[in-house]
């Protein structure tokens, strides 16, 4: 005699809880985790930038003195990174070249990481990590990026299953 095999695991089986979560989280779509990521890091770079807003002369002294960046004036240097800590993070917020501020701010980043505190790799790698995923896989459907991909490439899936 042979015992009829079990047809299904029981709810409360810690086996099918764990695939149950794990359904869930992969239900989530990928657009909302990229929105809380371009927020993140947008804020940081936007911070930045006006803190040095608040004394110019202070910034182009820091550049002069402490980043001293080879190639660029302390001045055209101050210029170029307050204006990219203005302008790359909204950006990012509205997800409108969200892949094009999220290229700026990495490559500022990585400037930073080699030429000014290459000590300061943690807070680098938090930085470089959320900018490199919208740079690769874009800033999701919640996102002005998307509307206008939408608009001109109407194959592109939809909302729900992206």
């Amino acid at each position: 005699m042979t015992a009829a095999p079990a047809t299904s695991a029981p709810r409360h089986d810690p086996a099918h809880l764990v695939a149950a979560g794990l359904a869930r989280l992969d239900a989530v779509p990928t657009a909302l985790p990229a929105l809380i990521l371009r927020l993140g890091v947008a804020l940081v770079f936007w911070r930045s930038g006006q803190i040095k807003l608040m004394s110019w002369d202070l910034t182009v002294a820091l550049f002069r003195d402490e980043y001293r960046l080879p190639l660029l004036p302390p001045e055209l240097a101050a210029y170029l990174a307050t204006t990219t800590e203005h302008v790359a993070p909204v950006m990012l917020i509205l997800g409108l070249g969200a892949r094009l501020g999220a290229a700026a701010m990495l490559g500022m980043t990585l400037v930073i990481q080699a030429l000014v505190y290459p000590m300061s790799y943690p807070d680098h790698l938090l930085w470089a990590g959320p900018l490199l995923y919208i740079l690769l896989r874009g800033p999701g459907w919640l996102s002005f990026d998307h509307l206008i991909r939408r608009r001109f490439r109407p194959e592109l899936k939809s909302p729900a299953s992206a």
